[in-house]
């Protein structure tokens, strides 16, 4: 039964299972105390706040349930297996271990998947299956990944499409230029390959995809305009709202539907926006659209 309340569908939180696994390893990803390393990036001074259950909570008290994801800027999933699994399993376990109104999304490794562990583990209070925009940045890729997703249509449960990692540049650039470049491209390439082989291959399978999908639907002008057809609007595709505000989340909604749109806001990154889209459409993306992304029902 789908709760009655709001829900955010992507913010990230490290538990401290997580946080202690990092802080053990001798080369990136890991934490040497609340600083963080990654290949070929400058350190990165974390807010142990930002990591907190029960300040995050009180960040926003009129959400029923708060779902937090791995984030994808760690790379864990593409880490050779002897690497990847204790920190997935100190994800898995950490995340169980979150105080409501914590739920989580798992992640799995991508080139040696156990297909078995993620059925037992969107069994055990996670709520779906996220996964890096750079594994679906083309339809063979798509192809390739499917058997992974197939799991979490069988179980019932969603995929969130999350920004992957960062690659890292040799020039310089402005400190928003993943954000706003790399990440977006990431999306781009993951919305138009689901466009291109998704639903042919899942048929019945939710997925959402972070950040508006980089604004991917809105380019479907453009889309048609080189051949690719008139868009086709599908209901068990969803967008989430975080980065964008109002003049973004408006066209997206008007290409996909109000019904497409999902909240979420990436804390600690960025906070939720204020799209001003009318109190009809705030219930939507609050409550209703989420209670569809993740339980396959209207509340």
């Amino acid at each position: 039964m789908c709760e009655r309340g709001a829900t955010d569908i992507h913010q990230h939180l490290w538990p401290e299972a997580l946080v202690e696994r990092l802080r053990t390893r001798k080369r990136p990803p890991r934490l040497d105390g609340w600083t963080l390393h990654l290949p070929g990036e400058p350190p990165i001074a974390v807010r142990p706040e930002d990591h907190d259950p029960l300040r995050r909570a009180c960040l926003d008290p009129g959400l029923r349930r708060i779902a937090v994801s791995l984030s994808g800027s760690l790379g864990i999933e593409h880490l050779q297996p002897g690497e990847a699994a204790p920190l997935l399993d100190a994800w898995h376990h950490g995340v169980r271990e979150l105080p409501e109104p914590f739920v989580g999304w798992a992640s799995a490794h991508l080139a040696e998947p156990d297909h078995d562990g993620l059925t037992a583990l969107l069994r055990d209070r996670l709520i779906g299956l996220q996964l890096p925009a750079t594994a679906l940045a083309t339809p063979t890729a798509l192809e390739k990944l499917a058997p992974l997703l197939a799991v979490a249509e069988a179980a019932g449960k969603p995929v969130l499409v999350h920004p992957g990692r960062r690659q890292p540049s040799e020039e310089p650039t402005p400190p928003w230029w993943p954000a706003v470049v790399g990440h977006v491209g990431q999306m781009h390439a993951a919305w138009w390959s689901w466009y291109t082989a998704g639903r042919a291959l899942l048929p019945r399978l939710r997925i959402c995809f972070a950040a508006a999908a980089g604004l991917a639907p809105v380019h479907h002008e453009r889309f048609t305009t080189h051949g690719g057809g008139r868009l086709r609007l599908d209901p068990r595709v969803f967008v989430d709202t975080s980065s964008y505000g109002r003049q973004a989340l408006d066209a997206v909604a008007r290409v996909l539907g109000i019904d497409a749109l999902v909240l979420g806001s990436d804390r600690p990154c960025a906070a939720p926006g204020a799209p001003e889209l009318g109190a009809a459409a705030e219930h939507a993306v609050h409550v209703s659209n989420p209670c569809h992304l993740l339980e396959g029902v209207r509340p």
